[in-house]
């Protein structure tokens, strides 16, 4: 069912057209002239306007001007009895939704409608869009302009508004799984509570335990005073644990105590704390694949899956490279000008590169090229080592020097190599050394105590 104003200045003409869409339940509003009908749309909410092209003061041409010109631009039918090509193709021009000429079939008046509606539907949803990427924009980094990236941010509004509810982002390392998370933050009840996010996987084993639930004095060795933890610290806010799959199992099971019973305990204490925090979880890993592995607690995993939200990689959603690519040019170049940004040839190799560290890839490499052009617009020429990236070959095998290596040295310098590359994620290292993340914690721990 739609509201539909009728506009003609006969008087037949209205109430043959209205007696018809009522019969179909759509609520009608008449007007004999064009002024009455700005009276009307200026104190009423519209889906579609049929209008009359010839009338007396104010004419459709000219209504239909009116009605585009307006913060709402609603879909407008063009009626005449005096269709000419001339008129028909200026109603097009000016935005008419469709053009019939009298006398009319009910059909005819009927498929335009139903046309016409879902051309409404369609302008709501962009105007709606509009306001909601206006407090997205208030909100950290978000530019969102694919509808996958849209239903995320639908999926974020939606939790955020339930301040206890646990949430757990999965994406690929670079997707903006924290933008998300402080978006989650600053649009709930929580908003003025602090924001604490935590690399699960830049903690060493030994100290997750205390950097979570804190520690009293004398607990271990060099705990010389009592200190909070982050459940503590972010007591009142929002507690944002990115990599939770590298989190150590027996840390899983304290984490799956403090989520159920709203209490934590320090390292060396004896009294339950109670805490008021929502626990949003991040990952970049297959957690069932964990859990199946034996590498992550089935339970803990159930119990941080209250609400998931899966942000896809960049090279999934095509549409958003360049818009976010201008984002980043009038970020890193401090310009808000309307010029172009990016030539058609920079435009082609963003494209077509598949951005395997998605968003922050992205941003880095934009903020590259903005130092090379120096001003806008960025060319091809700007973005060539993207180009060379993508056809430099990998190298195959290692030649063994005739001076021969010492093993554990190259493998200390492999891992550092690759906790560098990953920026202390643990279990990316892993997979970049082709070995599973307890192996790799293993040999990790084995060097660390050689030292």
């Amino acid at each position: 069912m739609a509201r539909i104003l009728i506009v003609d200045d006969e008087d037949k003409i209205r109430h043959i057209l209205s007696i018809m869409l009522k019969l179909k339940g759509h609520q009608v509003e008449e007007a004999e002239s064009g002024r009455k009908a700005l009276e009307l749309l200026e104190r009423s909410s519209f889906d579609v306007i049929i209008t009359d092209l010839r009338m007396p003061e104010m004419d459709g041409f000219e209504l239909l001007e009116r009605v585009k010109q307006s913060d709402t631009p609603l879909p407008v039918i063009v009626i005449t009895a005096y269709a000419t090509i001339e008129s028909a193709v200026e109603a097009m021009k000016k935005g008419a939704v469709d053009y019939i000429t009298k006398p009319f079939e009910e059909s005819q008046i009927l498929l335009a409608v139903e046309k016409a509606i879902g051309v409404s539907r369609i302008i709501q949803e962009n105007i709606d869009l509009k306001r909601k990427l206006k407090r997205l924009s208030k909100s950290g980094e978000i530019v969102c302009v694919s509808k996958a990236m849209q239903q995320v941010m639908d999926l974020a509004l939606k939790v955020a508004a339930k301040p206890d509810t646990t949430v757990l982002i999965t994406g690929e390392s670079g997707t903006g799984k924290e933008v998300v998370a402080r978006f989650i933050h600053d649009n709930s009840p929580r908003k003025k509570g602090r924001f604490v996010a935590v690399n699960c996987a830049a903690i060493t084993d030994t100290l997750v335990e205390s950097t979570l639930f804190g520690h009293e004095k004398g607990a271990f060795t060099g705990a010389d005073r009592s200190k909070q933890g982050v459940f503590e610290y972010a007591s009142g806010g929002t507690l944002f644990l990115d990599e939770i799959g590298d989190l150590p199992l027996e840390a899983q099971a304290k984490l799956l105590r403090a989520l159920q019973e709203k209490t934590i305990q320090r390292v060396g204490g004896n009294e339950p704390i109670p805490v008021d925090v929502r626990v949003i979880c991040a990952t970049n890993q297959d957690l069932e694949k964990l859990v199946e592995e034996g590498e992550f607690r089935q339970d803990l995993y159930f119990r941080i899956n209250v609400f998931p939200i899966h942000i896809p990689p960049l090279r999934e959603r095509k549409e958003a490279i360049v818009p976010l690519a201008e984002f980043f040019i009038k970020k890193f170049m401090d310009s808000d000008s309307s010029d172009q940004l990016l030539t058609e040839g920079a435009k082609r190799i963003l494209k077509e590169y598949s951005w395997p560290g998605n968003i922050r890839e992205l941003a880095n490499t934009m903020e590259r090229a903005a130092i090379l052009a120096g001003l806008p617009p960025i060319t091809a020429e700007h973005l060539s080592f993207l180009t060379r990236q993508k056809e430099e070959p990998p190298q195959k095998g290692f030649k063994l020097p005739e001076e021969g290596i010492n093993l554990e040295e190259l493998e200390k310098d492999f891992i550092k190599q690759a906790l560098e590359i990953t920026g202390g994620n643990q279990s990316a290292a892993a997979k970049l050394l082709g070995l599973t993340r307890s192996k790799f914690r293993t040999r990790l721990k084995q060097l660390e105590e050689s030292n």
